[in-house]
């Protein structure tokens, strides 16, 4: 059965950009543009920006440089280097990498609404209106309202692509047969003595598995990562309260795009979570201690739609350390396919690709402007997880730095293109964009003035 529902809406924002999501490449998007002086909206559907890392608890940041240079600059430089400033002692002196969710929220609310940006938590994209392949408003719906927004040039960070996808861009999905990614409920542990805790996580599986203790016998076990030292008494004795943060258990057969999807992963995560807290307790020395405090409020995600743009990286591009001449940033994390199926098969596939398919010091690949231009729609850019690639670029580019690279590229592109009294996104002066990225801070080691 069907309806129709026709109702007025107000435009509640008129900006110069809009932004969909307030994840790394959100924020990132979002601040940089602002500081060009540019009226931005961003809408989050959450209650903080962040993502992955203040949603979905993913415990610690994947590199940011190549052992030898600062790749995520400007925007990933400032908040790495507050975060080592601001968060408590105990939590960055020996784990430098690892996420202080509170620090990072506040640091977030700060930046955004500093920068003069307009936000709204708990507020989602529903819907966009497209009129000869232009956006002329997007839908949103917040608690207490439905209301549209318009902009000059929309920025798609949501990490599903649904700006892009409910524009009518293509898109990609998956492997070959439409499969992706499993996904990982993380939690926050407390109880841990980490001066007791020796080798990987994994090590003690298969005797797990001889008991029964799993109902899936999951050989992946990316582990617990350390949050913050143990305390000490007043002999100076290690005290087993040491926090932690897991990224144990994948959840299998999950599409990202739909509700009824997310809700089934969601209650199996934390079933599985009770699973692995019976694990670390009981075969783990160092954890015997330890208590789940809390699980994530959202599935982490590492793989949905891959929106269209004008150029699309692939894994030649990462073997080649690609250079290009619209570059707007180059990243150098490893091909990281989580498989898809939880069979030796698809886990020694992993392993292969994990282990070979990564850098030297150094070493790094380029990302083009073109690959954050949606194909077909003339005032939308991307950022985040979903840019234009293939499946293996997916997996390098989709963590946190990789997410502030791009959405503060984008950012700049859509001030400049605004700037230059236009909304085309694909006719922008990509050597402008260039020119405030380094300006910034960025690092294009291939810019010439």
């Amino acid at each position: 059965m069907e309806i129709t529902y026709n109702r007025s809406l107000p435009v509640k924002y008129d900006v110069d950009v809009f932004v969909a999501g307030g994840g790394p490449a959100g924020v990132a998007a979002a601040v940089s543009c602002a500081r060009q002086g540019r009226s931005v909206f961003l809408a989050e559907s959450f209650s903080a920006f962040g993502g992955a890392a203040t949603t979905m608890l993913v415990p610690a940041y994947m590199t940011f440089g190549d052992g030898e240079n600062f790749l995520a600059g400007g925007i990933g430089r400032e908040i790495y280097d507050k975060i080592r400033i601001e968060a408590p002692p105990r939590f960055s002196r020996y784990c430098p990498m690892s996420i202080p969710v509170e620090t990072l929220k506040i640091l977030y609310d700060d930046m955004v609404t500093d920068a003069g940006v307009q936000y709204m938590f708990h507020t989602s994209l529903i819907d966009v209106i497209v009129e000869n392949g232009k956006i002329e408003y997007v839908i949103c719906a917040a608690k207490g309202a439905v209301f549209a927004v318009k902009a000059k040039v929309y920025i798609d960070c949501t990490g599903d692509g649904d700006l892009a996808y409910y524009a009518g861009a293509g898109w990609e999905y998956g492997d070959e047969n439409g499969r992706t990614m499993a996904t990982t409920l993380c939690g926050l542990w407390t109880g841990i003595d980490w001066s007791r805790v020796k080798g990987p996580d994994s090590r003690r599986l298969d005797d797990a598995f001889a008991d029964g203790i799993f109902t899936n016998e999951d050989r992946h076990l990316p582990g617990m990562w350390r949050l913050m030292e143990e305390s000490k008494n007043g002999e100076g004795v290690s005290l087993p309260n040491g926090l932690g943060g897991s990224n144990a258990g994948h959840v299998y057969d999950i599409d990202a795009r739909e509700s009824a999807s997310l809700t089934k992963g969601i209650v199996k995560g934390r079933k599985q979570l009770l699973e692995y807290r019976k694990y670390y307790k009981e075969y783990l020395d160092g954890f015997e201690e330890a208590e789940l405090v809390y699980s994530a409020s959202y599935l982490g995600i590492r793989e949905s739609r891959r929106i269209t743009c004008d150029y699309r990286m692939v894994l030649e591009d990462f073997k080649r350390q690609a250079v290009f001449e619209d570059e707007i940033g180059r990243y150098s994390y490893n091909i990281d396919i989580h498989s898809p199926t939880n069979d030796k098969a698809g886990y020694e596939t992993f392993i292969k690709d994990h282990t070979s398919l990564r850098y030297k010091k150094g070493e790094s690949y380029g990302i083009p402007y073109r690959a954050l231009t949606v194909s077909g729609i003339e005032n939308l850019l991307t950022a985040g997880r979903c840019v234009c690639t293939d499946r293996y670029m997916q997996s390098s580019i989709r963590v946190m730095p990789g997410c502030y690279i791009t959405g503060q590229a984008a950012g700049i592109g859509a001030a400049v293109v605004c700037d230059a009294h236009s909304t085309d996104v694909h006719d922008a002066d990509v050597h402008e964009i260039q020119k405030r990225l380094v300006n910034m801070g960025g690092y294009l080691p291939n810019y010439r003035d």
